[in-house]
């Protein structure tokens, strides 16, 4: 009889200190999960560290292990897509290398998928242990912003590690937009869903990628991809200081015809123009950020190129 098989999908930039601790955990978990075939499949995300070299020496250690290594480094979302696309297993699951997600929950999720009652198990958190404090503020916000203007469902403390039948990425692959999302895209499918809390470690070794910056352009992209609302906001504020800008000008007309005031205060203008000027390019800003994504898109640029698998020799 053949067994299920599961493909562990792991997005990997500059994990060198990382890999043998996950990779000793990850295979102690398979062990434990006999009646199941594994396979581990490592997406080098353009490191600059040893990640390949040691994503090298593990194939030829253990031939579960399978990695794709990319041309540069095209970001954690390209990594995802990548290995959702190139794995082969029945069950597919994604989790980061850090070992802040604790691959020992595949053997509490593997029974609820097989259930049948659920196509995916996902994981939340229910601390945010190693972030700082503005970090913490940051992604409260974020969900709370999301929730309201999205018509899809932003679960807070949402992580990237979850299982999933072939079915469900199968859906997920079907949406080949260039500008990608995947906690939306996941949620987007509409499959049933699976929630396991726990609470998130730190880092096994190494520091995170993410500074603010990035995780502001995250936001963004979460934003700009699953709602429109925007732009609703910007067309509201152009509607509101439109009526208030046509007031004043009733009322200081009214003032100088009725009573004689002279029309004064050049500072209070020069403030007023700032505001309104600067209004003006927050708005147009907002649609830029919508015409970008969209002038992105259109050029069908490929979500990330290959430069190694562990079926090709590195190219000199």
């Amino acid at each position: 009889m053949t067994k299920t098989k599961i493909s562990v999908i792991v997005p990997c930039y500059n994990e060198e200190d990382s890999l043998p601790l996950f990779y000793k955990e990850i295979t102690k978990v398979a062990k434990n999960m006999h009646d199941f075939d594994f396979e581990f499949l490592f997406i080098n995300d353009g490191s600059k560290d040893q990640t390949l070299d040691q994503l090298r020496a593990l194939h030829q250690e253990d031939k579960r292990v399978r990695y794709i290594s990319f041309s540069r480094n095209f970001g954690k979302e390209a990594a995802i897509y990548a290995g959702l696309e190139n794995a082969s297993g029945d069950y597919i699951t994604t989790v980061d290398a850090d070992l802040q997600d604790p691959p020992a929950l595949l053997k509490e999720m593997v029974p609820i998928l097989e259930s049948g009652e659920y196509d995916c198990v996902a994981t939340k958190s229910t601390n945010r242990k190693g972030y700082s404090f503005l970090r913490k503020i940051f992604t409260k916000c974020f969900y709370k912003i999301i929730g309201i203007i999205s018509d899809t469902e932003m679960v807070s403390g949402a992580r990237d590690f979850r299982l999933m039948t072939r079915q469900m990425v199968t859906a997920i692959l079907s949406m080949k937009e260039y500008n990608r999302y995947s906690k939306g895209l996941f949620s987007f499918v509409g499959f049933d869903t699976k929630w396991i809390e726990f609470e998130i470690e730190e880092r096994v070794a190494g520091t995170t990628k993410w500074n603010f910056w990035k995780l502001f352009s995250y936001a963004l992209e979460g934003i700009v991809a699953f709602s429109t609302t925007p732009l609703v906001v910007a067309a509201l504020i152009g509607v509101i200081f439109c009526f208030i800008s046509f007031v004043l000008i009733i009322v200081i007309i009214i003032k100088t015809l009725v009573w004689g005031d002279p029309v004064a205060g050049w500072p209070s203008m020069a403030c007023i123009m700032f505001f309104v000027g600067g209004t003006q390019l927050f708005c147009t800003g907002i649609i830029g950020e919508y015409l970008s994504k969209t002038y992105l898109e259109t050029k069908k640029r490929p979500i990330y190129i290959v430069k190694e698998t562990e079926k090709t020799k590195k190219t000199k």
